[in-house]
């Protein structure tokens, strides 16, 4: 079997060939920080296509490593640990990131020696690894909500030589104990920034997160935090990360309990949703949480929901003129996603780097096209 190291070096070439890898400073962090030393010896590893696979190490540890040091993600925790490990499931709860993802937001953050990390959501700790290893041990704090996942998080940095702080606490609230920082680094998603973790920041800081605000997929953020306590950035490309526990989808209706007031639309509702990245941002429907489900023949339904019960079903049909819509609830959920697209239609249809995001104390968020001075958010 081939060294530990050859594995990281094809690892890193294949993120370098990909252009998700660039600094050297950061092969040389993957080295430092073995992926393997934070990866379980049960490994639920994510194929191509969506599902996972089991590799056991204590099988074939070749193999194991091999999936270990792929560009894919392994979930480490089901159902906030209410599902054993070895029994697997479809509700990951934590997970170590592909290492694509994670160099690609860690290049983002662009940290230098001197600075002081705040990391929200340890999870097995290797992100916390890599920050450690590039700024030092005692510039990276690190908080985790979930105990069972952080007591374990101590002997995996421990393994590759690492020390960062450590913090069991709602990572929401930041950690103003260890402020002021430079860099603040999110590894879960979110629809609303928590001003914590702007007001942490010192000024000309940054602020980098996945922002997953229901509708589409999800985007890298990346933010500078501004001498009047404001954080003002754009959007870097694509992220899709488990939720910030209390700003999860799960919150929302989670069935149809009622019947819903039809009529048809003479927009597609399967266009809509796979329109462009841009339209992702535009489409700014607060509460709103949106899934596609396959209906077979060529067929989409788009359902719609958001936490005050109210909710909508849109659906595509090959060779329809028109499609049927259900709403039901305070709102009419269809009705603000076809307004918001038609809206970002005639706009020009902007690409999402026109786009931007600035949060105000103490909470205000805020997307705008083109300059800040010009807020599109409802």
């Amino acid at each position: 079997m081939k060294p530990f190291s050859g594995f990281i070096e094809e690892l890193a070439d294949q993120l370098a060939a990909s252009g998700r890898l660039s600094d050297p400073a950061w092969r040389a962090a993957l080295h430092a920080v073995p992926r393997h030393l934070f990866a379980p010896p049960l490994a639920w590893v994510q194929g191509g296509d969506g599902s996972d696979r089991l590799m056991d190490r204590a099988v074939d540890e070749e193999a194991w490593l091999e999936a270990v040091y792929s560009d894919a993600s392994i979930a480490v925790q089901f159902d906030d640990g209410a599902t054993p490990l070895e029994a697997g499931g479809e509700n990951h709860t934590s997970s170590l990131s592909a290492p694509g993802v994670v160099i690609a937001f860690l290049e983002l953050l662009g940290p230098m020696a001197h600075h002081r990390v705040l990391e929200i959501g340890t999870g097995t700790g290797w992100t916390a690894g890599l920050l450690a290893a590039r700024v030092g041990d005692e510039n990276v704090t690190s908080v985790e909500i979930d105990g069972a996942l952080s007591a374990s998080v101590g002997g995996n940095l421990k393994a590759a030589g690492r020390s960062p702080r450590l913090i069991v606490a709602d990572g929401a609230d930041g950690w103003p104990a260890a402020a002021p920082y430079d860099r603040a680094h999110v590894t879960c998603g979110v629809r609303e920034v928590p001003y914590a973790w702007v007001e942490q920041t010192r000024p000309g800081g940054r602020v980098v997160f996945p922002w997953v605000p229901g509708f589409g997929y999800g985007h890298k953020v990346r933010l500078t935090v501004t001498a009047d306590g404001r954080a003002i950035g754009g959007f870097c490309g694509n992220a899709g990360y488990m939720m910030l526990r209390s700003q999860r989808f799960e919150h929302y209706a989670p069935t149809i309990d009622a019947e819903g007031e039809p009529s048809t639309t003479r927009l597609d509702p399967h266009t809509v949703t796979g329109d462009s990245y841009g339209c992702d941002v535009a489409a700014l429907v607060p509460g709103l949480a949106a899934v596609e489900e396959e209906t077979g023949e060529g067929g989409v339904r788009l359902h719609l929901r958001d936490p005050e019960g109210s909710w909508a079903l849109a659906d595509y049909e090959p060779g329809h003129d028109d499609h049927l819509v259900l709403q039901a609830g305070p709102r009419r959920l269809w009705t603000e996603v076809e307004t918001a697209y038609l809206r970002w239609v005639s706009w020009g249809g902007p690409d999402r780097d026109r786009f931007g995001i600035t949060i105000t104390p103490p909470r205000g968020q805020n997307i705008w096209l083109n300059s800040p001075d010009n807020p599109i958010t409802p």
